[in-house]
């Protein structure tokens, strides 16, 4: 029987069913269940017979601490399983360092939050048909708003470390393009992971580089803009608007002025919510599990950060 440290919000809404869909898949399962109290931590016992650890959606952030607190007691603990896509908090690098495995949920939000990003897009103007868009980071996230944008009559530019051609752009092109394929954009989409090399890859100069009147989505990680720059750029009407879900401090603080803007539209870094969003995280994870348990290869392990 492996033992599966869960969220009390999880055993609520799906522990039965899970139970039974892994039972039918061979697995016998023990849910370790944390309490529902934010500031009560799992009893030291029942953290240490933890094998397998799911960080669900409604984790983060209320019982985030308590959540980590049970898997750092958790000395036999061999897997985490993340509901999101990012690992870019150095809690998952003493993950990694203890050697337990981590796998996340790429992928599964892709739908949602390009569906989200062109939302935004049409709130800022309405027509965009004949205009271009630069995508920053053309995994799923980026790929599925380059569908929609050229459903909608734009013209695509992708861009990633690889280059190679892509079905759904009309051209790609490579991060040390970056400057050059700003200044011929009427959208900058960013849809990258937060890395060393993603890190403020947006500052004043990239901003300067966009033509007057440009727009900026950014549905990735808060920390690949400078914020500052951004906010004088919005500020002094070079760029058009911007439609933000994350930020470099969230929650955003009352005293930022991008409440205030006019040209921006603001949300709570939720642009992956959706009705059927936990039924697919829920999915993979029982697919990885069974996986693990024929010692497979894992559905998107990270090995590094």
């Amino acid at each position: 029987m492996t033992a599966l440290l869960v969220s009390h919000r999880f055993r609520a809404v799906y522990g039965d069913r899970f139970i039974a869909d892994a039972k039918a898949r061979d697995i016998a399962l023990e849910l370790l269940v944390l309490p529902d109290d934010p500031e009560a931590r799992l009893a030291d016992d029942l953290a240490a017979r933890a094998e397998v650890a799911y960080f669900s959606s409604d984790v983060f952030p209320q019982f985030g601490k308590p959540f980590f607190s049970a898997t750092r007691k958790a000395a036999g603990l061999k897997w985490l399983h993340v509901f999101n896509a990012g690992v870019d908090h150095p809690v998952f690098a003493s993950i990694l360092e203890r050697g337990v495995r981590l796998t996340t949920s790429s992928g599964t939000a892709a739908a949602p939050i390009a569906q989200t990003a062109i939302a935004g897009m049409l709130y800022l103007s309405r027509e965009v048909a004949g205009q271009t868009i630069l995508i920053y980071g053309f995994g799923k996230i980026g790929a599925g708003i380059a569908r929609l944008a050229r459903l909608l009559g734009m013209r695509v530019i992708g861009m990633r470390r690889n280059a190679q051609p892509h079905p759904l752009a009309d051209e790609m092109l490579t991060p040390d393009q970056l400057h050059a394929a700003l200044a011929r954009s009427d959208w900058l989409a960013l849809a990258c992971p937060l890395t060393n090399e993603t890190r403020r890859v947006i500052d004043a100069a990239a901003l300067a580089a966009m033509p007057a009147g440009a727009r900026v989505i950014n549905i990735s990680r808060g920390e690949v803009i400078d914020e500052p720059a951004l906010i004088a750029a919005l500020q002094s009407k070079h760029l058009g608007g911007a439609y933000l879900d994350v930020f470099a401090q969230e929650p955003l603080p009352a005293e930022s002025p991008l409440w205030d803007l006019p040209n921006v539209l603001v949300t709570a870094h939720d642009a992956a919510t959706s009705d059927a969003y936990d039924r697919r995280i829920n999915a993979l994870f029982l697919d990885n599990l069974a996986r693990w348990q024929r010692d497979e290869a894992l559905i998107n392990e990270v090995t590094k950060l």
